[in-house]
């Protein structure tokens, strides 16, 4: 008997002549995130990943990374024996020892058509050897102890469980984008997501210190260390904004004083995002949720851009977001307190539907270059590594 872990993919499923490229992220992605846990092998096999442990892995270590791997519809620890009748009635007899239940129900699944028996016979056979050694109920649903037996290529794999991944494409497999992270609830949901759909996620902070204290800082990077267990680490500029504030305070009507943040912002996280070679920017915008989020000021902001801007969460409403954020491990970092930058300089009243003729008279007075490079001579490069500390669940899967 082997141990082993057979991960079955998600959306891969579904890609026709390029399946190999999104097996190819896959497969690496799971070598780097296990690279330090000993493992024997891990290898593509039959339409799946093959992880195989040695008696020193540490299943409980690798279960809960591999929970947070996009790409990955479910796997199963399993206990590995050939695929003969005796063989498996043998390593079941022993996995049933083990396993204290009332009610029990066979998950038989053969995958290849070399075995004798089909998945139905498989399962009454099975059945019927449980119950006459335990004298243990049959049930359906609601059963104490499911036993799961897959026969692939030669093979059977026996568990216990079958557990969730989190779905989607593998990293890497869809791209780079650049993120707006405010260290709110919003953009690291935002961020997530994309993650989810394969991208690679860099990110960009915007900061007045010392005009603020260095707190909001520090949570984004502890944010980060969260969302690095999906990607295993992340690239985060950290950008200083507080002389674009204080030029448009001094030049600017009041009420646009937010548009043109927002504006300033996406020009500077375009630069950013040009020098880490992403093809898009992604913001945490919710319509309507708040003054800078209406229809007329999200389109006034999206003028200023020059590439596209992705906004994962436009659709959602607060107690979604709310629920992901929960999910994913940020909802906690994200209400704590701390000074961002937008919340200086805040006029009393405003403008909720600006619109960019509007918004370019209000910066004619402003040096838009000159403000953009002295933020980006300014700005920080740093990288966040993978927090694996006890977390929640992987995120929330819809399938």
């Amino acid at each position: 008997m082997k141990r082993t872990i057979l991960i079955h993919y998600h959306e891969i499923n579904l890609k026709g002549n390029n399946r190999g490229w999104f097996e190819t992220c896959l497969e690496r992605h799971v070598a780097r995130l296990l690279q330090g846990l000993e493992t024997a092998s891990i290898r593509r096999f039959a339409g799946r990943l093959l992880v195989e442990l040695t008696g020193d892995s540490p299943a409980g270590e690798i279960t809960r990374r591999l929970e947070k791997v996009f790409g990955i519809a479910n796997f199963i620890v399993a206990r590995e024996v050939p695929a003969e009748i005796d063989a498996i009635e043998s390593e079941l007899a022993l996995l049933v020892a083990s396993t204290r239940f009332r009610s029990f129900k066979m998950d038989c699944r053969r995958g290849t058509k070399e075995f004798p028996l089909d998945s139905q016979q498989l399962n009454r056979r099975l059945g019927a050897f449980v119950q006459d050694r335990t004298g243990a109920e049959v049930r359906m649903e609601g059963a104490e102890a499911v036993f799961g037996i897959e026969i692939v290529k030669g093979r059977a794999f026996l568990h216990l469980s079958r557990i969730q991944g989190a779905g989607g494409l593998p990293s890497g497999s869809g791209g780079k984008v650049l993120c707006l992270l405010s260290g709110g609830i919003d953009s690291p949901v935002a961020a997530w997501r994309m993650m989810r759909r394969g991208c690679r996620v860099h990110h960009v902070h915007f900061h007045s210190y010392p005009h603020t204290t260095v707190e909001s800082q520090e949570k984004v990077r502890r944010l980060l260390g969260i969302l690095s267990r999906f990607q295993l680490e992340s690239t985060l500029w950290m950008v200083p904004f507080a002389e674009v504030q204080r030029e448009i305070v001094a030049y600017a009507p009041p009420a646009l004083r937010v548009v043109l943040y927002r504006r300033f912002m996406v020009r500077i996280a375009e630069a950013v995002a040009r020098n880490e070679k992403a093809a898009a920017l992604v913001t945490g915008d919710s319509l309507g949720q708040v003054a800078s989020q209406t229809l007329d000021n999200i389109r006034t902001i999206s003028a200023a851009a020059t590439m596209p801007v992705f906004r994962p969460l436009i659709g959602d409403d607060k107690e979604g977001i709310i629920r992901i954020a929960r999910a994913i491990g940020t909802y906690e970092t994200s209400i704590q307190a701390d000074q961002d930058c937008c919340s200086l300089f805040i006029p009393r009243h405003p403008e909720t539907a600006a619109d960019p003729e509007k918004a370019a008279r209000a910066e004619s007075g402003l040096d838009v270059a000159r403000l953009v490079d002295n933020a980006m001579a300014g700005a920080a490069r740093e990288t966040i590594s993978a927090d694996f500390g006890p977390g929640p669940d992987p995120g929330p899967r819809d399938d």
